[in-house]
């Protein structure tokens, strides 16, 4: 692990991204950033995710509603936002302007969940070919950051991706089916992975995604 000042362009970010690293910040406050590779990397296999029951009957039930790419910068600010339960984040200012230029480029999208209307959830990674990098997700209330990674998956798995990188792997993560897989295994699947020609679809036709939806939940049973 190395730091540096934060002089990066969005290039230089998606070059490292492309070799598997990936900046943190040690706070929000911090003015370095840090590159990290780590000997274990979490990833969570697009074809092998785990939807529990109960979670679709919150999907179907339609108090929560999801959306992608429809607000980036409000997603990002409310994952580098200090909470109750989390007073510090490593998603520093730096952080949060290279991931909106990203957006702007095509090479980062958010998945939001709405309930009446308000922002509740969602998360926020970068893309290369067919690799995606989850960086951070929020919520404010009940399985609206789970409801936002089951929407992710469902279009990641619609686009043509075939590589989901969790960076590390939580027990909120694990119960999806995320794995840790060595560093050097990683990094031949990422190899692969940004070689796919796939094009994010943020707003997929409903009636496949959820079919999607539907088809995740019957593997998972």
């Amino acid at each position: 692990m190395s730091t540096r000042p934060f002089t990066l362009t969005a290039d230089l970010l998606l070059r490292a991204y492309r070799l598997g690293l990936f900046p943190m910040a040690e706070s929000r406050g911090s003015r370095t950033l840090h590159w990290l590779d780590p000997e274990a990397r979490g990833v969570l296999p697009l074809d092998k995710f785990h939807l529990p029951r109960s979670l679709l009957k919150t999907l179907r039930s339609g108090k929560l509603t999801a959306t992608a790419d429809a607000d980036f910068p409000g997603t990002i600010a409310a994952c580098a936002a200090a909470r109750e339960n989390r007073p510090e984040t490593w998603i520093n200012p730096e952080i949060e302007r290279l991931f909106t230029e990203l957006f702007h480029l095509g090479f980062a999208h958010s998945v939001e969940t709405w309930a009446n209307g308000q922002l509740v959830g969602g998360l926020y990674g970068a893309c290369l070919g067919g690799a995606f990098f989850g960086e951070s997700m929020f919520s404010t209330t009940t399985d609206a950051s789970k409801v936002a990674l089951v929407h992710l998956v469902a279009r990641l798995r619609l686009s043509g991706y075939t590589l989901l990188d969790t960076q590390f792997i939580t027990s909120h993560l694990e119960r999806f089916g995320t794995i840790e897989i060595p560093r050097a295994t990683y990094h031949a699947l990422l190899a692969d992975a940004v070689e796919v020609p796939a094009r994010f679809i943020a707003s997929p036709d409903p009636a496949a995604l959820l079919c999607e939806i539907e088809t995740m939940r019957k593997n998972s049973s």
